[in-house]
């Protein structure tokens, strides 16, 4: 059985392609509003793009079809809820976390869903084989040597990164259970919906009304961040990951410090030391192993 599918494979990597290049938007978009405010109008964009491909893909669907969707409509709710609120803590932790803490410590802390994810994944009794936990570590390897630079200190950014990071790893597990039971974009969109709330909510008690003219003037960073990063983003992900080992799932999506790497040096003209291009050579290292088939063992007495 194959069980990491090529398709599968390609949609994740995407996704941290999508990721990794939208870092810039993120970035720029908190020059003129705060993050809770930021978060919760890209959400709120995210889902709002999906309601076209919803009703596109609902009128191609068969009537056998939609009299299945409205029978898991009750655990499509609930996908949605759970997934949106993973996904609305861990971006708003992420969001506050990189004002306190430098670029380089945030993308390593925050990657290390990898490591979470598995031993999470303990529990659900999702298996990880040596391979895998190999991967791991070389993963890890690479991404220290790619983002990590100075002090190794937790400081009140890190922290909330390093939370940012076990919420990541509970959307991934929370899309692991869910997404073989119900539609992946009309779960997508509702968490999206979620995640708005959640921010909003933060939002309005924490900073205030927004200016319409600093959200105006951040049109540019959240449309990206809203329609790709989350809208597309999100959603490829949850299809993505339908059937495929959430451990090999957290490593392609942790190519996103990676690709982010690359961005900077290929479009904005930051250089990378010999030290980063290790860490890229690890990570994408890590990438392949997990990939590469078992080999099947013969028992005598099987014989």
């Amino acid at each position: 059985m194959n069980q990491f599918p090529a398709k599968n494979l390609l949609l994740l990597f995407l996704t941290a392609f999508i990721w990794g290049t939208a870092f810039v938007a993120q970035s720029v978009g908190m020059d003129h509003i705060g993050p809770f405010t930021f978060n919760a109008i890209r959400s709120l964009v995210g889902g709002l793009a999906l309601i076209p491909a919803i009703l596109i893909f609902g009128r191609m669907k068969s009537e056998e079809r939609r009299r299945e969707e409205r029978a898991q409509r009750k655990t499509l709710l609930l996908g949605g809820v759970f997934c949106g609120l993973a996904l609305g803590i861990a971006s708003c932790l992420q969001q506050v976390g990189i004002q306190y803490t430098t670029v380089g410590k945030a993308g390593f802390i925050t990657a290390l869903y990898i490591v979470i994810v598995p031993i999470l994944g303990l529990f659900f009794r999702k298996k990880v084989g040596p391979k895998l936990w190999v991967s791991v570590v070389i993963a890890i390897l690479g991404l220290y040597l790619l983002c990590m630079s100075g002090s190794l200190q937790l400081q009140k950014g890190d922290f909330l990164v390093l939370l940012c990071a076990f919420c990541f790893s509970v959307h991934i597990m929370v899309i692991d259970y869910f997404t073989t039971k119900v539609d992946g974009v009309q779960m997508s969109c509702i968490q999206f919906f979620v995640a708005a709330l959640f921010s909003g909510l933060c939002m309005l008690g924490i900073e205030g009304i927004p200016d319409p003219h600093a959200v105006a003037i951040s049109w540019a960073p959240i449309l990206y961040a809203g329609v790709l990063s989350s809208g597309v983003g999100y959603t490829l992900q949850i299809i993505g990951q339908k059937g495929l080992n959430p451990t090999v799932a957290s490593l392609i999506l942790s190519l996103e410090s990676v690709i982010s790497v690359l961005a900077g040096w290929l479009f904005l003209g930051q250089n990378m030391s010999a030290r980063e291009v290790m860490g890229c050579v690890l990570m994408f290292g890590a990438i392949v192993l997990a990939q590469l088939p078992d080999r099947k063992k013969t028992r005598p007495e099987e014989a």
